[in-house]
C-alpha cells in the first residue's frame, strides 16, 4: 500500500456574502465576547462556508510532492519553490476532481493510506463536503472507522490516542520534538485568508505543500514505532 500525506487551504466565503440567517445562526453560537468578535473572520471553519484554493500531497514512499493549487488551468509541471515536487493549477472544481483521481483506486492499483494531521476533523470533512456542493464525488471515504488507521491515518488522533489524553498539541510541536524540520514559514494558517485577499496564492501553496511535508516527515518517524500499536497501524 503507498502512502499519500495530505494537507488542504480553504478561504472562507467574505462575511458580507453569508446570508442573513446563516450570519445570524454562526453568531448565536459564540460562547463569549471574544469568539462573537472572530465569527466573521473564521467562515473558512465552518463546513460548506469556503472554498478550496490548495491541496498539498506528499508521496512518502516517492518522497516527492504534489500540489493542486487555484489558478488558471494548466497541466502538470515541475515546481521549483519546493523541491521534489510538481504543480497543477485550476478552478477549485478541477482541484477538486484531480485529488479524487490522484488518490482513487482503480483495477491496476489499491487506494493509497492517507495520512494527515487533523484531517479525520477537519480536512476530510471539507473536502467531501465541498466536493458534494460542487457535484464532485468523492473516490473514498476519509473519515472511516475511528479505531482502524489502515486507510487514513490522523497523526493527531495517533498523539492523543484516539482521544483517550487530556490535550492535543500542533503539528508544530510535535515536529519539534521529533526533530522534523518545522513547516513554519512566512505565512501560518491563521493568515491564509488575509494572503488570499491580498493575492498571494503561491505562497499559501507554498507553505500548504511544506506542511504536508513535515507530516510525511512526522508520520515516518512513527511508522516503526507508535503507529503498529494501533487496529490498522502495521
Amino acid at each position: 500500500m503507498s502512502t499519500i500525506a495530505m494537507d488542504i487551504e480553504v478561504a472562507g466565503y467574505p462575511w458580507e456574502e453569508v446570508d442573513e440567517i446563516t450570519r445570524g445562526y454562526l453568531l448565536s453560537r459564540a460562547k463569549s465576547p471574544q469568539d462573537l468578535e472572530a465569527v466573521p473572520e473564521r467562515t473558512a471553519l465552518n463546513f460548506g462556508l469556503g472554498k478550496v484554493i490548495a491541496i498539498g500531497m506528499w508521496l512518502v514512499e516517492e518522497d516527492r510532492g504534489y500540489l493542486l493549487l487555484e489558478g488558471k488551468s494548466a497541466p502538470k509541471r515541475e515546481w521549483e519553490k519546493v523541491q521534489g515536487s510538481q504543480i497543477f493549477r485550476g478552478g477549485e472544481k478541477e482541484l477538486l476532481v484531480e485529488f479524487w483521481r490522484t488518490i482513487g483506486a482503480s483495477e491496476k492499483r489499491r487506494a493509497p493510506r492517507i495520512v494527515t494531521y487533523n484531517g479525520r476533523g477537519y480536512d476530510g470533512p471539507v473536502l467531501m463536503i465541498r466536493s458534494a456542493q460542487l457535484g464532485v464525488r468523492p473516490t473514498m471515504n476519509l473519515v472511516p472507522y475511528r479505531y482502524d488507521i489502515s486507510s487514513h491515518c490522523d497523526l493527531m488522533e495517533v498523539f492523543n490516542f484516539q482521544g483517550t489524553t487530556r490535550d492535543s498539541y500542533s503539528l508544530d510541536y510535535w515536529c519539534r520534538r521529533f526533530d522534523v524540520e518545522s513547516p513554519k514559514g512566512s505565512i501560518d494558517g491563521s493568515q491564509v485568508g488575509r494572503a488570499y485577499r491580498d493575492g498571494r496564492i503561491e505562497d499559501i501553496g507554498e507553505y500548504c505543500l511544506r506542511d504536508v511535508r513535515a507530516t510525511a516527515e512526522l508520520y515516518k518517524k512513527l511508522e516503526p514505532t507508535l503507529i503498529p500499536l494501533f487496529k490498522g497501524g502495521a
